[in-house]
């Protein structure tokens, strides 16, 4: 296999893990691309970090969890190779480039075509586009990916296109030129601001940029620019100075390296819940149960899902508590007896963990449901609002803990017990509008249950009652109760 340009003269050999582990040490701390060789030498898998020593080194975390086929890649692992760049947007680019020339069968197998995304450039179309797209098309068009963060190569187009104005629609008749072009985002191609030769002139050094070459493109740029100023072309000198300002600015952004500290935040707090709990490994999954009601009115529980500390939307569940009354207590013995139900264990599976939101009445009641129903081993903890201590039961009994509130431990349960509090309310708030909404009507002088039913049979709803414009209720129901029910529903609109 040929050998990346950036390494000449590398010569890839089998290491044993201290050699390996010699190499992890001389890391560096910038941004870059890294590789992944097997014993041959074969580049197995190519990634980007923010921080190159930070990010390579979790690989090879015994505490880390791994799905399967991240841990076949880490055995495969005997030799790393790297390269550092100036800015997260060269490791961004640079990343996918690599990818698309030396297709790492890990790259191939570890990629989720749900979430990948390719530029796609239609460069030789008479009004070309710059777009994002899911899949690559054999339609003649340059594709560029695949990037695995949207959120990075999002953050990164928007700063390119102050560089490198590009529309990304087809004109569509309109006689002037879009808003984007008076922002200086878009060529005006539709109405001849910009030719098409020096429209894909542009193009083509975006392009360049897409491929990684971002220090040879800022030299082009730099040329040109003294050129045109040395021949007194004052116009296109300010047009390319701006160009390098963009291209600097995109450089100082902060792309995915936010994201990375996440997820080494979100490891170590793993790691902490499982030593603290005396775990065998860091739990997979967290489920956060939470209790939400107006003075007793409305009352439900929410259950919020994390997966290896990364929210799971599809997993959440929510119940509409058929207990009366004001009582947290005997609420959550409620919602943790429908969660553990037999069907729900089959159908949803078993937490590694449950996080209660509250104290020790809270947890009490969940593990005492618990003991009930036979699950004595799953660990129960509970999070205290008022100082945010941590409550867990041991064999003297209940224990409070406070930490740091920086702690990554801390911040974790946090995140869970906040979206386990917020999935309850919305879902309260949702009840308690529709009880209101729906008792409206009931209370209406004059209004019976046969005109009710016509009401609802016209509109659809109460909603769509409240809604309603006089005309439309003096058609319904005659001018003179449609015009009363009009006023009446006034301080409702």
């Amino acid at each position: 296999m040929q050998i990346i340009s950036a390494y000449p003269g590398v010569k890839y050999r089998h290491m044993t893990d201290k050699k390996l582990e010699a190499k992890l040490s001389k890391l560096p701390a910038g941004p870059g691309v890294y590789f992944h060789k097997d014993a041959g030498g074969q580049i197995i898998y190519i990634g980007k970090a923010a921080n190159l020593k930070n990010r390579v080194r979790q690989y090879f975390q015994k505490s880390r969890y791994r799905d399967p086929k991240t841990d076949i890649l880490v055995s495969e692992i005997k030799d790393i190779d790297w390269t550092e760049v100036e800015t997260e947007a060269d490791a961004l680019f640079l990343e996918a480039e690599l990818v698309r020339r030396y297709r790492p069968r890990f790259n191939i197998l570890l990629r989720d075509d749900k979430s990948a995304q390719y530029v796609r450039i239609d460069y030789k179309n008479d009004c070309p586009t710059v777009r994002l797209v899911r899949r690559p098309l054999d339609d003649g068009a340059d594709y560029f990916g695949p990037y695995l963060n949207s959120y990075a190569i999002k953050k990164a187009l928007r700063y390119l296109r102050r560089a490198f104005p590009y529309a990304i629609s087809h004109p569509t008749g309109a006689k002037r030129v879009s808003l984007h072009y008076h922002l200086g985002l878009d060529p005006g191609l539709e109405e001849g601001r910009t030719s098409l030769t020096e429209y894909r002139a542009n193009l083509r050094k975006l392009m360049q940029y897409l491929k990684g070459e971002r220090v040879a493109l800022t030299r082009q740029i730099e040329r040109e620019m003294n050129q045109a100023s040395k021949a007194r072309d004052f116009e296109s000198a300010a047009l390319l100075r701006n160009q390098l300002f963009a291209l600097r600015e995109l450089g100082r952004q902060v792309l995915f390296s936010d994201r990375e500290l996440q997820d080494a935040n979100r490891d170590e707090a793993l790691v902490q819940l499982a030593n603290l709990l005396q775990l065998a490994k860091p739990p997979r999954r967290i489920e956060g149960f939470d209790i939400s009601h107006m003075q007793g009115s409305d009352t439900v529980a929410s259950m919020v899902v994390f997966a290896s500390g990364v929210p799971d939307k599809t997993a959440y569940r929510k119940f509409k508590m058929r207990l009366p009354g004001n009582d947290d207590f005997a609420h959550m013995a409620e919602a943790l007896t429908r969660r553990f139900s037999e069907d729900n264990r089959k159908k949803w599976g078993r937490p590694d963990l449950v996080l209660i939101d509250g104290g020790k009445g809270q947890l009490s009641s969940a593990i005492k449901v618990r003991d009930q129903i036979g699950l004595n081993e799953l660990p129960m903890i509970g999070l205290a609002k008022r100082f945010e201590d941590i409550v867990l039961l041991k064999d003297s009994g209940f224990e409070v803990l406070t930490l740091p509130a920086d702690s990554p431990l801390v911040m974790l349960l946090q995140r869970i017990r906040d979206e386990s509090h917020r999935f309850a309310v919305a879902y309260h708030t949702t009840l308690k509008r529709g009880r209101v909404v729906s008792s409206l009507l009931d209370e209406i002088p004059g209004i019976g249950a046969v005109t009710r039913k016509k009401l609802i049979r016209d509109f659809g709803s109460t909603k769509g009652v409240i809604r309603a414009g006089q005309a439309e209720l003096e058609h319904s129901l005659g001018p003179k109760r449609g015009q009363q029910l009009y006023r009446y529903l006034a301080n409702y609109r």
